[in-house]
């Protein structure tokens, strides 16, 4: 720095005083405040005074401690992001043709989306799923509908992503068996489980089983995967449904690093060294509207989990200190108002995911407000990212705006403010606890609710909706499922009980009964009831019968 901080105060004193007061007299500013959602002052102009840079300390360089720039040392010079777009409604065979199509358009990777009966492990004939079959995924039953949701794609030339959390267990149990179908082994396959119970509690529902034996079930992934499916990311700990239902992207760090430590903290106590398992985790994240937030959260996020892993739980791998993670565009921040506007939110969310590093990308679609995306919808999102990609520049240099002043001192106040909540938490006992005490949750609404009343009062313009509004037509070209789908897959799961073994199917599932009531790791009892056709319901049956079933805390 060739001016001392004396000089550049004084310099910004005089600059008010000279400049700014003059300015203000004449062009009052928009705002006589502006803030980010946490309420914190974005100032009208940074400096070197705001950044305070310890470049050795706390940026160093990408691919190494303490990865602020980036978790590769070439990041996209060399390979760009993992396009990855989630996609999956309706049946096997019709999500099966979605991700085909999406491959042939130049997807990298797969994300599955599945329906709710699915992601809650009841099967489509139960009374509980009538009327949601494949509303909001694809209904997979079965190993069957497994086969078919994947049927012509290479598993060991592709990298799937599965959105399942409580019955992750039986999903990822289906996804190897497919691939051993496919003469391809599970020390091949490529990809990621959701697996995040923890967020469920406090931020999504799909929760089945209380939080001890999920924790269990959680850390059986982790041994099982290191032996046997070792290039599998067993976690992806999620931060984006916590922003998606109201937290503020400090929360968002905050919450999803302290559910990271409950899971690292779990898994050693089960007896896993945390170098065994630690590299595999990976992390998923929210893009928000405000660019350069999100690019210094990003930034902030990475520092921060390195710092927890290489100081609080001694790893001495540099891969376990790296936070790897996928991005999705905000779901939430699309409006059902001027659905075109949306492709411009998400070209500007995929420009802080890109400018924040991270590792895979999915694209939401501008019609997602009103329906599940039509496949010109998709092919809109998915070019979104080739776009920026191919014919921006944004990729071509690792971590551009390092060094901006504003990015480095928000990126410090982000770190600051999400370590203070994380004390906070372990103060509580940690994640699991706090969320028992309602803290997370509690936190989470009130954040939701400043954010839509500053909407309504109007401090904060969502264009089309309390600003710039215009006489509207219905919407054309939604997709519309096909309402007999559950009719259809309570069909198919009747001819597959009566097709399989049944005395076989019957013995598998008294043996995991058996796996679950002592410490044996349950994996493999799943994948032998998974390969004998027994169904996803009748699985999860067997482990709420020995596990119980969750109760929300309720919040007044």
């Amino acid at each position: 720095m060739t001016n001392n901080k004396e000089q550049i105060q004084n310099g910004f004193d005089k600059w008010e005083e000279d400049k700014v007061k003059k300015s203000l007299a004449k062009f009052p500013e928009r705002k006589e405040h502006f803030e980010f959602d946490t309420r914190e002052e974005v100032k009208r102009l940074y400096t070197p005074l705001d950044a305070n840079i310890d470049y050795e300390n706390e940026l160093g360089f990408p691919g190494q401690y303490p990865f602020t720039r980036g978790v590769q040392p070439t990041m996209y010079r060399g390979k760009f992001w993992t396009m990855r777009m989630y996609a999956g409604f309706a049946t096997a065979e019709e999500s099966n043709q979605r991700y085909k199509y999406l491959i042939e358009q130049g997807s990298m990777g797969l994300s599955v989306a599945f329906d709710l009966p699915t992601q809650m492990g009841y099967d489509s004939d139960d009374s509980i799923a009538e009327g949601e079959v494949g509303k909001v995924g694809v209904c997979i039953d079965s190993l069957a509908d497994m086969e078919i949701l994947f049927d012509g794609i290479p598993l060991d030339k592709v990298s799937t992503s599965m959105t399942i959390n409580a019955p992750a267990t039986v999903l990822l149990a289906m996804y190897i068996a497919v691939a051993q179908k496919q003469g391809v082994s599970a020390d091949k396959l490529r990809g990621t489980i959701q697996n995040d119970i923890l967020k469920e509690y406090v931020a999504r529902g799909t929760y089945i089983f209380p939080v001890k034996p999920s924790m269990r079930l959680i850390t059986d992934i982790f041994e099982y995967c290191s032996k046997e499916v070792p290039k599998w990311n067993t976690i992806s700990i999620s931060g984006y449904h916590i922003r998606e239902a109201g937290a503020n992207a400090v929360q968002e760090v905050a919450f999803t690093l302290a559910d990271g430590i409950a899971y690292v903290n779990a898994a050693i106590e089960a007896g896993l060294h945390v170098d065994d398992f630690a590299p595999r985790l990976s992390f998923f994240f929210n893009a928000h509207n405000n660019l350069l937030e999100e690019v210094s959260k990003f930034r902030a996020a990475r520092r921060i989990w390195s710092k927890i892993m290489k100081e609080r739980f001694g790893s001495t791998n540099p891969k376990s200190w790296a936070l790897k993670f996928h991005t999705q565009t905000a779901g939430c921040t699309l409006t059902a108002q001027q659905p075109e506007n949306n492709i411009v939110r998400v070209a500007i969310q995929t420009l802080a995911a890109v400018l924040g590093g991270t590792q895979s990308l999915h694209t939401n679609s501008k019609d997602e407000a009103l329906a599940l995306p039509s496949e010109d919808s998709v092919m809109v999102a998915l070019r979104t990212q080739q776009i920026v990609a191919h014919e921006s520049g944004v990729a071509d240099s690792i971590d551009p705006l390092a060094g901006s002043y504003y990015i480095e001192s928000l990126t410090n106040q982000i770190e600051e403010e999400a370590l203070n909540i994380i004390n906070k938490i372990d103060e509580l006992g940690g994640a699991p606890q706090a969320i028992e005490k309602g803290f997370i949750q509690q936190e989470i609404m009130d954040s939701a609710y400043k954010y839509q009343k500053d909407i309504e009062n109007n401090e904060k313009i969502i264009v089309g909706v309390n600003k710039f509004q215009i006489e509207e037509e219905s919407p054309k070209g939604l997709l519309k499922l096909d309402p007999m789908v559950g009719e259809r897959q309570i069909e198919k799961i009747k001819a597959l009980k009566e097709k399989r073994d049944n005395d076989k199917v019957k013995q598998t599932l008294k043996d995991l009964r058996s796996a679950c009531k002592s410490s044996e790791n349950v994996m493999p009892y799943i994948l032998e009831a998974v390969k004998e056709y027994a169904t996803l319901g009748e699985i999860c049956g067997v482990m709420r019968e020995e596990f119980g079933e969750y109760k929300q805390t309720v919040m007044i």
